[in-house]
């Protein structure tokens, strides 16, 4: 019998993942079962169950895939491309309706939760290693408040379709230029 090479794991495992990526992004957590996603991947319950035992292990799975592009130093033209790439994927990826959908189910699931919350503690620390030159404190501060405005500019593009990006990131520069 051939053996199986990673690479052909591998692409099964991100046909199962981009799969539930835009079902959940479209249809949401608990209006998608493991039926749906043999349709929308084209594999078997068998060929999915093979790299995850339930769907709970799939969102976990697309969450810590999650990364966030941030630019390697926070300027205004710096932040406006990152908001502008947060709004390209949003449309291209439906980045937004899935993000929405992650923090939904991570209000009722503790596990996903945790996760979500790990997340967000390195996504600020991200931020706050991009403010050289202030305080601890000072920087956490920022970086909670860049984090949140982030998030909030997703959440809305999840809602509306499309928003704006301008306001964002006038914002987001007042923030952190405070």
């Amino acid at each position: 019998m051939p053996r199986v090479t990673q690479a052909h794991l591998d692409a099964r495992r991100r046909q199962i993942l981009d799969a539930a990526r835009a079902r959940f992004a479209t249809h949401g957590f608990a209006r998608t079962s493991m039926t749906d996603l043999v349709e929308a991947s084209g594999l078997s319950i068998g060929a999915i169950y093979r790299y995850f035992k339930s769907k709970d292990e799939i969102v976990a799975a697309i969450c810590e895939q999650s990364t966030q592009a941030l630019p390697a130093e926070l300027t205004a033209a710096s932040v406006r491309e990152f908001v502008e790439h947060i709004r390209t994927l949003a449309h291209a990826e439906d980045h937004a309706r899935l993000v929405a959908q992650i923090y939904a189910e991570a209000a009722v699931s503790p596990p996903l939760a945790d996760l979500v919350h790990r997340q967000l503690d390195d996504l600020r620390a991200e931020v706050a290693a991009l403010l050289p030159g202030r305080e601890p404190a000072d920087a956490a501060r920022i970086a909670e408040a860049f984090v949140a405005l982030c998030h909030g500019y997703t959440q809305q593009l999840a809602v509306r379709g499309d928003v704006d990006p301008a306001p964002f990131t006038s914002a987001l520069v007042a923030i952190i230029e405070s």
